[in-house]
């Protein structure tokens, strides 16, 4: 395979230190960098930091951004594009968020071509108001006009482009980190010991649903204390909410966010259990961590957290239906370490970054040998039955608290893009190829 001369934009940059595509972007431009290729990261300048020009064989270019919740991605994203028209020429980018399809045009316009990671459903996030989820809405229809090619990374993500648009993704996950025999020297400065907890790791935004894990945990009988982890920068009624259901429990503690990353990953490594509510995110970073960590995971019950977990999840749908789940996990450890441990052999097994790198690679080289989706996809019409990230697995009754079973009996639920037959023949990016080619 040929060196190419790659771009990575539209994210914070690294050293990754905020979310998911911060980590993909180091994970995935490190390994890119091994193989030969010349990675450059595009990061916003940092406060009180001495910006680095490399990383990890990486070279970064740090430009500001506004300040401001609606426009800080946006602004960014314009001075990147702007600095690659007077940059040596890139042979491939990838752009992440499709906030940032506006700006497809000006890198068409260098004759870079662009894979852009969609993302979650962005729109479905209560963070934004009704303009914002408009834009997101209008930034997806773009991103498939405009994008060479489209990546997602979750099965549920890559049905909604076909349910939605009649347009194939590049379903490329996340890697998690595995940790084996992790140290617990750290826990006693929280007053913990291994095992003896419950952690949730999450921003407080309703579509994460916080407040329904500390409601159905206050609702359990539940003996070892819930730690939660995070906080919420825009979300101050939401966060008031929490505190109001965490209130006047001892079991229940608001920690805010941990930032020491040895820290959290002893949290992650000795929880009894971890409570994942991200519900429109696709194949969430923070999950495969708490897998990759051997933990026992009770999530939401969404399409996305049921194909990242499999038969070895325990799914719940409300506050009323999670508290019988936790408090089940306590009485039977031996099935939850069972869980646990089955848990991070399939993180292991289906979530690699080596592999996910291979998978950036081979696109980066056929976008750049002329391979293109762009224009292929339109958005169905506003008669059609829109999409929904819900599990397709109809749910059960709870059962009594000493009969709930860790490990579910449900099998991994089945792709969606299935079930709607009229979009089942979505192109692929080679027929596209040779399609334009005749």
């Amino acid at each position: 395979m040929n060196a190419l001369r790659i771009a990575m934009l539209g994210t914070r940059g690294v050293p990754a230190a905020y979310g998911g595509f911060e980590t993909a972007v180091e994970e995935i431009g490190r390994r890119l960098a091994d193989r030969g290729h010349e990675v450059t990261v595009y990061c916003r300048n940092a406060e009180g930091d001495e910006p680095r020009d490399t990383y990890l064989g990486m070279n970064l270019v740090h430009l500001p951004s506004v300040k401001s919740k609606a426009i800080e991605t946006l602004s960014h994203t314009a001075l990147s594009v702007a600095h690659l028209a007077t940059a040596s020429k890139k042979d491939v980018a990838f752009l992440f968020n499709a906030a940032n399809a506006p700006f497809l045009p000006a890198l068409r316009l260098q004759r870079i071509p662009v894979a852009v990671h969609v993302d979650g459903l962005e729109w479905k996030r209560g963070k934004w108001g009704k303009n914002g989820r408009r834009y997101y809405r209008w930034a997806e229809q773009f991103s498939v006009r405009h994008a060479d090619a489209l990546i997602s990374d979750a099965q549920g993500i890559k049905d909604y482009y076909v349910h939605e648009f009649r347009i194939p993704t590049e379903l490329i996950t996340y890697g998690a980190p595995i940790l084996s025999d992790a140290p617990s020297n750290r826990l006693a400065e929280m007053g913990l010991e291994p095992g003896g907890f419950h952690l949730v790791v999450a921003r407080f935004e309703p579509e994460n649903h916080v407040d329904v894990i500390v409601d159905g945990y206050r609702r359990s009988n539940a003996t070892k204390p819930l730690i939660v982890v995070g906080s919420a920068p825009y979300a101050a009624a939401h966060t008031t909410e929490i505190e109001r259901l965490a209130a006047g429990d001892p079991r229940i503690r608001l920690v805010g966010g941990v930032y020491d990353q040895e820290l959290l990953d002893q949290l992650y490594a000795h929880a009894h259990t971890y409570l994942h509510g991200h519900s429109v995110g696709g194949t969430n970073p923070s999950l495969l961590r708490a897998m990759g960590a051997g933990t026992a995971v009770l999530a939401y019950d969404v399409v996305f957290n049921r194909d990242v977990l499999g038969a070895n999840g325990q799914f719940f749908q409300d506050a009323a239906s999670l508290a019988p789940v936790i408090a089940a996990a306590e009485l039977d450890p031996a099935r939850t370490s069972s869980a646990a441990a089955a848990l991070q052999q399939r993180a292991d097994e289906r979530y690699n970054w080596d592999d996910v790198t291979d998978g950036y690679e081979q696109l980066a080289e056929r976008l750049h040998a002329g391979e293109s989706t762009r224009g292929v996809g339109r958005r169905k019409t506003r008669n059609s039955v829109p999409w929904e990230p819900i599990s397709t697995v109809p749910s059960t009754p709870a059962a009594p608290v000493s009969s709930v079973p860790l490990v579910s009996s449900v099998s991994p639920v089945a792709p969606v893009a299935a079930a709607p037959a009229e979009f089942s023949g979505a192109p692929s990016l080679e027929a596209e190829r040779v399609r334009r080619a005749s």
